[in-house]
């Protein structure tokens, strides 16, 4: 494999670091994580020509495979997590992210799942980044990616200190302006919901809980002349390619 150095080296970009311990256990609660934050937004055409960038022990793969998605690869750097994906017949292969997009024919795919952080890329980066995925999008296509989110008075900080691979956060409005500077239409920045696991009565608690800090971190913005509206702890974007 060839690899373009990204500044991030011990969690790299290219590789899915959120699985969890027992890896086999991932499958089910990030096929409910994924379902419930980003199934409305997967194509209709069940034939689409899907990417899964970061695609760790294929996560997303398993999930669209799933809901009927016969044209869906994922890639990403680590071939011990490839095994994983390939014991369950996945279609992944090991490479790095940069270099498979440079690779890959233009306005070849309908929908890019980006399933790393893009704070684990420097603000340059980011954006050669997004400009590589918008070539490779088909016009009217859609990128989906996700990030941590700066404005939560609790976590924001945190989230940027507590990871040393970390470059950056985003808020609402960062997503936005970056989406937008690199030429994507129909931007909706949206918070994660955490809590997917409704067959847990504790799912219910931790949902309020949130909701209640959600709505004294919205007074105490208002306070001091501020617009943010999203405070989980992560928050997501979607984007489409312009058609002309």
């Amino acid at each position: 494999m060839r690899r373009r150095q990204l500044t991030a080296t011990i969690e790299p970009f290219d590789s899915f670091w959120e699985a969890p311990e027992d890896i086999e256990k991932g499958y089910r609660s990030f096929h409910l994580f994924y379902k419930d934050n980003y199934g409305k937004f997967f194509p209709a055409d069940k034939s689409a020509n899907i990417l899964c960038v970061s695609c760790g022990p294929g996560y997303g793969v398993s999930l669209l495979n799933d809901l009927g998605y016969t044209q869906v690869l994922g890639v990403d750097s680590f071939p011990d997590k490839i095994q994983h994906a390939l014991k369950r017949k996945l279609n992944c292969k090991t490479a790095y992210a940069f270099d498979f997009l440079e690779d890959s024919a233009d306005a070849s795919y309908d929908l890019i799942f980006v399933e790393q952080e893009l704070n684990h890329l420097t603000k340059p980066e980011i954006l050669d980044f997004l400009q590589l995925c918008k070539r490779k999008l088909k016009p009217g296509a859609r990128l989906i990616s996700f990030a941590l989110n700066g404005a939560n008075p609790v976590t924001g900080a945190e989230a940027l200190a507590q990871n040393f691979d970390h470059q950056n956060t985003f808020t609402e409005y960062t997503f936005n302006q970056v989406l937008q500077y690199s030429g994507f239409d129909q931007v909706k920045v949206f918070d994660l919901n955490l809590y997917v696991f409704y067959s847990n009565p504790f799912n219910y608690v931790a949902m309020a809980a949130a909701a209640t800090l959600k709505f004294l971190f919205r007074a105490c913005y208002i306070l001091y002349g501020k617009n943010n509206k999203l405070f989980s702890k992560k928050i997501a974007a979607t984007c489409i390619r312009p058609a002309a």
